[in-house]
């Protein structure tokens, strides 16, 4: 079964792009949330993670905070 993965993220994050470009080179799918328009989204994200900075992923309800290339491997099971 493939994960959901749900990307918190803003347009003009460095971080946020570089995660976007990792997820997409490794053709993992996402949806994207652009938390500088979605203020929906961004209380979501603040209410899941206790974080008010971006980017924040959550893969089946597991959250990884920041571009943490590593741990989201993990997460995935990438190698």
């Amino acid at each position: 079964m493939a994960s959901k993965i749900l990307v918190y993220s803003t347009p003009t994050c460095p971080h946020c792009i570089r995660l976007k470009q990792f997820l997409s080179e490794n053709k993992v799918d996402f949806i994207n949330y652009d938390v500088s328009v979605d203020r929906e989204k961004a209380d979501e994200m603040i209410k899941k993670s206790g974080q008010m900075g971006v980017p924040v992923t959550d893969i089946d309800g597991q959250l990884v905070i920041g571009f943490d290339k590593e741990q989201i491997k993990s997460v995935l099971g990438l190698t």
